[in-house]
């Protein structure tokens, strides 16, 4: 069943675009739609399949490994580099001989979003990477995304709810909703 319909954009290098929409309004179904997680109904996606790296709520670490341990793994899975800058970008340095498992949520949520810098891939899917950030963590994030990642001609889809401070286009994805019949009706998260 629909959950969006008659969405369409396109982003060249150096270009991102911020999702906006309230709670279930589809901002995660069509992040993972692009990333190629779930099967889009209708339509077609072009230019991320492999390009593509998407980062959501879950962090994607393992709480037995140290910091670089984490960071050195996401590096040898996407036969990358563990550039030395990444730890800098994400407030790491300190914590690079900590355990994963004895880290803060946002220290966790930085190691976890510092996996973007090392993949290397040219299209970054975000869903919600704010989320357990202070407002110094997100100005980092943002300097990243802006300064390293769209600089270097990256393309960036954030759903997000708070200002990042990027200067960056929204699309509200409420006219987009598709209609509650062709979503099952309102009795549907029921079943």
């Amino acid at each position: 069943m629909p959950v969006l319909t008659g969405v369409s954009f396109r982003l060249a290098p150096g270009q991102g675009l911020v999702l906006r929409g309230a709670n279930g309004i589809g901002k995660t179904t069509l992040l993972r739609t692009i990333a190629g997680l779930q099967p889009q109904l209708s339509g077609s996606i072009e230019g991320a399949g492999e390009r593509a790296g998407y980062a959501s709520h879950a962090d994607g670490i393992k709480p037995a490994l140290t910091v670089t341990e984490t960071l050195q793994f996401w590096a040898d899975l996407y036969r990358s580099t563990l550039p030395e800058e990444v730890f800098d970008l994400f407030d790491l340095a300190d914590l690079r001989d900590r355990s994963a498992g004895t880290l803060s949520a946002g220290q966790g949520r930085r190691l976890g979003l510092a996996r973007l810098a090392v993949i290397s891939r040219e299209v970054l899917l975000l869903d919600e990477p704010t989320v357990s950030l202070d407002a110094f963590s997100v100005k980092r994030f943002a300097s990243f995304l802006r300064d390293h990642h769209l600089a270097r001609g990256g393309i960036a889809v954030i759903a997000t709810h708070i200002d990042l401070g990027l200067d960056l286009p929204e699309m509200d994805l409420t006219p987009y909703r598709a209609a509650p019949e062709a979503r099952g009706g309102s009795d549907e998260a029921f079943l």
